[in-house]
């Protein structure tokens, strides 16, 4: 049994167009910035109240990052699930910085279209899950689940009750 756990989930949207860049070896990355949001009525007031946090998350995964960079725009909304990372710079006066990040590398982690593409976004697919660099264009994730879970894209079950007079393709 591992003594910690390291992993982050979060459904949000993009605040603008996913960054590009390759590394010296070749290997694509991508960051973003997801926005998540929490809203209550105050209990003074009674107004309604709204906190936006903002989340940096940065994909090292090849197959992930093309998706992103060819389905992910401003205002889209992801499921990302990948892990925390805190990484120490420094900025151009000297000063040494700290970022936290969400981490999508190699092996681990989760992308997932939420919504459907916007007029001449990925006209091929649909808008379903990519995960742990499983690219499928018929947006089909990693994970299996039934109607609005993050493994199905967010997408209805057929209605029509139970069809067991379907043919199976297998």
């Amino acid at each position: 049994m591992a003594g910690s756990v390291n992993k982050v989930i979060l459904v949000g949207n993009l605040g603008k167009d996913p960054e590009i860049r390759n590394t010296q070896g070749g290997t694509k990355v991508v960051s973003f910035n997801v926005a998540t949001s929490d809203t209550w009525n105050d209990r003074q007031s009674g107004e309604r109240r709204e906190r936006t946090e903002w989340h940096r998350v940065v994909i090292f995964n090849d197959r992930l990052a093309d998706v992103a960079e060819r389905f992910l725009r401003k205002g889209r909304k992801v499921y990302i699930e990948g892990s925390l990372q805190t990484r120490k710079w420094t900025d151009q006066s000297g000063q040494e910085r700290y970022t936290t990040e969400v981490i999508i590398d190699r092996f681990r982690g989760e992308l997932e279209l939420l919504d459907r593409p916007r007029d001449g976004e990925g006209q091929n697919n649909p808008g379903g899950g990519y995960g742990s660099g499983n690219a499928s264009p018929q947006g089909q994730g990693a994970r299996s689940g039934g109607a609005n879970q993050p493994g199905n894209g967010g997408w209805d079950a057929p209605s029509g009750g139970n069809d067991l007079d379907d043919e199976i393709p297998f």
